[in-house]
């Protein structure tokens, strides 16, 4: 983030914005639920994720670090070991994130007949 942006978002660009942007995105809140157990290696993080490719989850694992949410811990080690755990500040995020996957999980089999309903009725109202 470049000093403007940087001073924009200190002197009253939206506070919610500038959270929910990096956090809300695609992985984010899957790492963040991956690691509210226990601390997890690179590999062990990609494993219980899926679908993340290791670009993708570098630059999230880069981001929640910037932010404070997470932890990595690098071991001079051969071969080197990175561990990633949750900050007190990532740890205080988990109780919203685990209210808001509770609800995503009850409530997907509707949103996905409420997206069903709709394409129907947008391709004969065409």
């Amino acid at each position: 983030m470049g000093a403007n942006t940087a001073k924009r978002h200190m002197n009253g660009s939206c506070p919610i914005r500038d959270v929910l942007d990096r956090i809300g995105d695609q992985w984010s809140t899957l790492v963040l639920e991956a690691l509210a157990g226990e601390t997890l290696r690179f590999n062990e993080l990609k494993r219980e994720i899926g679908d993340v490719s290791q670009h993708m989850l570098a630059r999230t694992l880069r981001r929640l670090e910037q932010d404070g949410l997470v932890s990595r811990t690098f071991y001079p080690v051969i071969p080197p070991r990175v561990d990633y755990a949750l900050t007190p500040l990532g740890r205080s995020l988990l109780e919203p994130i685990q209210a808001l996957t509770g609800w995503a999980r009850t409530n997907h089999a509707s949103i996905i007949a409420a997206r069903e309903k709709y394409r129907e009725r947008v391709s004969t109202d065409a």
